[in-house]
């Protein structure tokens, strides 16, 4: 395997830094995110986490900036749509970059899946925690002592990479549309989001299924523009307007005074607030939810910070030019399928060390669940450290 030194040493000029840092830090806020606001649950022989965020007030904020899944969706945009230009440039057929690029993503997922279906096999033989689902034949299960992704540990990345692995499939398509039809695949995208909210929340809830399609391809499409130059030539107002509109939207959409002219139909549409959550996050506290499927808000949520990384991008280029903090980008970004599939096997197994201890029992939101959480970043992250200096080598390319 190629040493990160060795990786930023043949990092040539024309390569976009910036993306890569954007890449990097929007896994590591994921990782951070997951950990931060678990509550724990251990009953019943079954371990499960689920997020503080529906009964700490306030903590609904922390998801306005640390939802960055639009941001990762950007930056895959660029990424697709260059490698589909360096192998179309090869000669190559679509299949054979599609080939490529899934390669890349399940040879170091066929691991982790494979690892943990021999886990599973054992637990079943040993009988090791309560039998969950999906239900296989008679009594028998898949799953034993966690519930299936993406609710708990450790399944819940596998639901991202299952959507991401069909982004990655149809890039040929959405590169061809960017090239054909510019800008008017993003208008359309957002008039059908808009659309499917509409539909979705006043006629029938499957109509907001579709801003599966509508919201979270957007970021990808941008990401189009910024690999063929097009967001560089956009006057930087624009991206000052991208993170108003998108702050002013989200106040706007979350507070109910928008909504009370509608009067009591708008419980119908929100059930139990009568209007959007603030959160950018599912949470069971809530009926609705503003990523499960994505809504306007989570479209407003990747408005502004894409709008807020287009402004911050020259000063990042300039500070990536130093050579520590490129060695680090480096670093994250030759581990990023690790760091990302095995952060909740890392959760799991600091649950398994310090539940025992007494730590992980405190209501989320509570005063001695706050005093906890250094530990629930410290002690999972010195976990999947280990994680990936064994599993790293799956990913990191070949000398």
């Amino acid at each position: 395997m190629a040493s990160i030194e060795e990786l930023a040493a043949a990092t040539p000029v024309t390569r976009d830094r910036v993306v890569d840092l954007l890449r990097g830090v929007s896994i590591l806020a994921v990782i951070f995110g997951h950990w931060f606001i678990g509550v724990v649950s251990w009953q019943g022989g079954v371990i499960r986490t689920t997020s503080a965020i529906g009964v700490t007030p306030g903590l609904w904020l922390l998801t306005w900036v640390f939802q960055v899944m639009p941001i990762f969706f950007f930056v895959g945009g660029y990424a697709n749509a260059t490698a589909y230009a360096s192998s179309a440039a090869r000669g190559e057929s679509p299949v054979a970059f599609v080939r490529r690029r899934v390669t890349r993503l399940l040879r170091p997922s066929l691991v982790f899946v494979g690892i943990w279906a021999v886990i599973q096999l054992a637990m079943h033989l040993f009988d090791i925690g309560s039998p969950t689902a999906p239900t296989l034949w008679g009594e028998t299960t898949l799953l034993r002592g966690v519930r299936p992704p993406p609710q708990t540990v450790p399944f819940g990345p596998m639901w991202f990479l299952a959507f991401y692995l069909v982004v990655v499939t149809i890039a040929p398509l959405t590169v061809a549309l960017h090239k054909r039809f510019g800008w008017k695949v993003i208008w359309i995208m957002v008039v059908g989001a808009v659309a499917a909210d509409v539909a979705g929340f006043t006629v029938d809830s499957v109509w907001r299924w579709f801003n599966v399609v509508f919201v979270l391809l957007l970021p990808h499409q941008l990401g189009h523009f910024l690999a063929d130059g097009s967001l560089d030539r956009v006057p930087r107002r624009v991206f000052w307007w991208m993170v108003g509109a998108g702050l002013v939207g989200l106040v706007l959409l979350t507070n109910p005074l928008i909504f009370e002219p509608f009067g009591a139909i708008r419980f119908e549409w929100f059930p139990g607030i009568g209007y959007y959550p603030k959160s950018l996050t599912g949470v069971d506290q809530e009926l609705v939810s503003n990523a499960y499927p994505p809504t306007l808000c989570y479209l407003l949520g990747g408005v502004w910070t894409i709008g807020a990384a287009m402004l911050l991008r020259p000063r990042l280029a300039r500070w990536l030019e130093r050579p520590k903090p490129w060695r680090f980008t480096i670093g994250v970004n030759a581990t990023i399928m690790t760091l990302f599939l095995w952060h909740m096997t890392a959760f799991l197994l600091a649950v398994l060390a310090l539940w025992p201890m007494g730590f992980g029992r405190a209501e989320g939101g509570a005063a001695r669940w706050w005093l906890e959480r250094p530990v629930w970043i410290v002690v999972p992250g010195l976990i999947l450290a280990g994680l990936v200096a064994a599993f790293s080598r799956f990913e990191r390319p070949r000398r």
